[in-house]
């Protein structure tokens, strides 16, 4: 299938192909967490050292809890508030915390001190909200920190001179929390920060993708409206520019000027007509029967090389003429989606078969593919699957196996009101020359009829007079 056009990457998926994570944190928000940090010390010291009668080294303490303050007053003149740090600003920002509470550790016993179980705050928020490499990087560091903590520090002494020293077993053991918690719950904010980014802006290029095809619902019915308005005028143009044309046979140029005229009037009429085409077939009607909606959604694939074989027919019980539904962009854009999966992994064919009776409308995509992997399927609709999912080694614009076009397709049907399954047609460890012709993947999309449907009494009601848009 050399040389056939394939579709263009949808604008959509350059959104989520990056990694956003830059850029995502305020310094002011570390500013006040900073400042907090700073209370919280100034009362712990004092607590420690004025009413616990704890030896404490005062001045270096304090020297160490002054660095952050001159740190947040010098950020806060410089910077404006709603400055937004880099990944690599935020790292080095995270990392002074991570040093300045190593040092108050250092100062107050060490693993001796409960507080030491806060430096997991810098690694947790560097999970949520960097990249891997700094976190990697801080986490690594904060391990080296705490397992220095635990041989070298100023010991806690008491005013009377007793050492508060816990025994080794348990400053071992104290050592092995910090850093399983180190690595855990870093590890368990990043997993949980990635997909909620990830489905974040997954619903984002949905938004996008809907929009995009409302403008281009809303740019159709104009074009359509445009050539139905002014196709009375032009029949009229056409019929006396013939008529001329007839009479003037004895003056050649005059009767050329009305041939001229009648072209000029068939070629406004093409330019509508193909305008009218161009997106979609006569988007200005709300809706159309069921096969008319699914042919216009899978018309950019048809020639592709892929045979799209389509098929509409009752269930039992259910009335011959197919059902009236609404022309919903999200209902068009999410089949189109679908059927381009298919399509693309297609070996030569592609069935789309509509049903409806017992109140629901059901539609049905398969193709004669290598179907889904067995492993995937129960994660298929989830965006960002890591790898194809589909198993094809050729390349294709705008599509790099992240699952994001599922997604859309499943979640703009799902806002419709339909369920979307996705199944293989046949056992996928049976061999290829056992398969059925339609062996591939198979996706159902079902709705209920009230949900697209019309009444009998709406789908006969006339359509009226052209509407203006609202802005």
């Amino acid at each position: 299938m050399a040389g056939q056009r394939k579709p263009a990457p949808d604008p959509a998926l350059e959104l989520v192909r990056q990694d956003t994570r830059s850029d995502w944190v305020r310094l002011r928000t570390l500013l006040v967490l900073r400042w907090l940090a700073i209370l919280g010390q100034t009362v712990t010291v004092v607590i420690a050292s004025f009413y616990l009668g704890l030896r404490v080294e005062l001045g270096l303490c304090f020297l160490a809890i002054g660095a952050s303050v001159i740190s947040n007053l010098i950020a806060m003149s410089i910077f404006p508030e709603n400055q937004r740090l880099s990944d690599r600003d935020a790292m080095l920002t995270l990392l002074f915390d991570l040093a300045q509470l190593s040092f108050l550790l250092f100062l107050t016993g060490g693993l001796n001190n409960p507080f030491a179980l806060l430096i997991l705050a810098p690694v947790t928020i560097s999970a949520t909200a960097l990249t891997m490499r700094s976190t990697a990087i801080l986490g690594a560091l904060a391990i080296v920190l705490i397992s220095l903590l635990a041989w070298f520090h100023v010991p806690l002494t008491l005013a009377n001179g007793d050492v508060l020293q816990l025994p080794d077993l348990f400053i071992v053991g104290f050592w092995l929390a910090i850093t399983i918690g180190i690595v855990f719950l870093s590890a368990y904010a990043r997993r949980i920060s990635q997909e909620s980014h990830s489905m974040s802006q997954a619903l984002l290029a949905t938004q996008m993708a809907l929009a995009r095809e409302q403008k281009l619902t809303d740019l159709g019915g104009v074009v359509a409206a445009a050539a139905h308005e002014l196709g009375t005028p032009l029949a009229t143009i056409k019929l006396v520019s013939t008529e001329l044309a007839e009479e003037l046979e004895d003056h050649p140029l005059l009767a050329e000027d009305a041939r001229l005229i009648r072209e000029q009037a068939d070629r406004c009429r093409d330019i509508l007509r193909s305008m009218g085409r161009a997106g979609k077939d006569d988007l200005h009607m709300r809706s159309a029967p069921l096969g008319a909606v699914v042919r216009e959604a899978a018309e950019p694939h048809a020639g592709r090389g892929i045979a799209l074989d389509m098929d509409f027919f009752p269930g039992e019980g259910a009335p011959e003429g197919q059902p009236i539904i609404w022309r919903k962009p999200e209902i068009i854009h999410g089949l189109r989606n679908l059927v381009q999966n298919a399509v693309d992994f297609a070996e030569t064919r592609v069935w789309i078969d509509g049903t409806w009776g017992d109140g629901v409308i059901r539609l049905v995509i398969t193709d004669d593919g290598p179907g889904f992997p067995p492993d995937l399927l129960g994660r298929l609709g989830d965006p960002f699957l890591r790898r194809r999912s589909r198993g094809a080694d050729t390349s294709r614009p705008g599509y790099e196996g992240m699952g994001l076009g599922l997604f859309i397709a499943k979640t703009l049907l799902e806002r419709s009101g339909a369920a979307v399954a996705f199944v293989n047609a046949s056992d996928p460890f049976l061999i290829r020359e056992d398969v059925a012709e339609r062996g591939g993947a198979r996706v159902e999309v079902t709705w209920p009829h009230q949900a697209i449907g019309l009444l009998e009494d709406e789908a006969n009601a006339p359509l009226g007079e052209n509407q203006p848009i609202a802005v």
